[in-house]
């Protein structure tokens, strides 16, 4: 599966547990927040100032090993 930038962050990590690490290496060290349960990676990114579009490729990069 996939990761898009509509996705919830909370719904990103049920993918698999192996995304929070790299979400917290990019700078988002909240991921047990409130706000991670309704906010989309790219709404997150945004918050963060990340490039929502490397981010994605970088989880999906990780989903395809």
């Amino acid at each position: 599966m996939a990761v898009s930038k509509d996705m919830t962050i909370m719904e990103i990590i049920n993918v698999n547990e192996g995304i929070a690490p790299i979400l917290m290496n990019a700078g988002m060290h909240c991921l047990g927040c409130a706000m991670a349960h309704g906010e989309t990676l790219e709404e997150a990114c945004m918050v963060h100032g990340i490039d929502a579009d490397a981010l994605m490729d970088e989880i999906n990069a990780f989903l395809g090993e």
